[in-house]
């Protein structure tokens, strides 16, 4: 299928990656269902395209991820206004603020993993349906893990935890997607600019307990990979990407 026939759902479409995400498949001519928990942001995201003929192509859905009724909804209006989905991008997540691990909150804890995890169970459950189902049967699921999928940062175990089962979820969606011609991939990224990694350009804290500033890349970067992704025939699946950037303290953290 030419990617003006595709449909790609991108959650927390709002802000940062998503964002950069949306647009690049909006401007590559897929039709893109923008969900997020504020509205406002996803039509803002909709209008940067609205003049160069992406209007009818966007679709703004408000969706709390943690919730399935709200996710249930979302995946109802795919089905009203496209019919079909060709390709997710699971990236909405959240992270808690740095604490100690002895003095973290059941509920922060619980937030990120409602998020993180659930959502994006839940999301990529609701795609898987309708991938199935559909005619032709098939799709691509696009999980977005992080370099804290591999190694954590000090004082970060609910987003660690939450990233590591990204990985467990994406193999296992891998597997039983097979026989249904689904692929799954991840990709995990390191230091991309965006509203809530700048902190990284200021300083933050390493395992060595300094404190250090971390180079950056762009999140286009990111986004060009996510198109790449998806681009790929059904047949071929990048199952696992590390994008990041080149002089960030990841090789060797520690």
């Amino acid at each position: 299928m030419k990617s003006n026939d595709k449909v790609a759902l991108v959650t927390g479409a709002g802000t940062g990656i998503g964002k950069a995400v949306a647009l690049a498949f909006l401007r590559d001519g897929y039709r893109v269902v923008l969900a997020g928990r504020r509205i406002e942001l996803l039509n803002e995201v909709a209008s940067e395209v609205a003049s160069e003929g992406g209007v009818d192509r966007a679709l703004p859905v408000a969706t709390d991820v943690s919730q399935p009724e709200s996710v249930a909804a979302l995946f109802a209006q795919i089905r009203r206004k496209f019919g079909r989905l060709d390709v997710l991008f699971n990236n909405a997540g959240v992270n808690s603020p740095p604490a100690n691990f002895e003095d973290l909150g059941f509920e922060q804890w619980q937030n990120v993993v409602n998020i993180n995890l659930s959502g994006s169970f839940l999301c990529a459950q609701g795609a898987f349906r309708m991938m199935k189902e559909q005619s032709p049967q098939g799709g691509r699921i696009i999980n977005n893990g992080s370099i804290s999928a591999h190694a954590p940062r000090p004082n970060s175990a609910p987003y660690t935890s939450t990233k590591h089962a990204i990985t467990g979820l994406t193999k296992s969606i891998s597997l039983d997607g097979r026989k249904y011609n689904i692929a799954c991939g991840q990709i995990d990224i390191g230091n991309a600019m965006t509203e809530l990694s700048a902190r990284m350009a200021t300083g933050v804290p390493q395992a060595n307990g300094e404190m250090a500033i971390e180079a950056m890349m762009d999140a286009s970067e990111v986004a060009d990979a996510v198109l790449h992704m998806a681009a790929l025939p059904l047949s071929t699946n990048v199952q696992f990407m590390t994008i990041m950037a080149t002089k960030m303290p990841f090789v060797g953290r520690g």
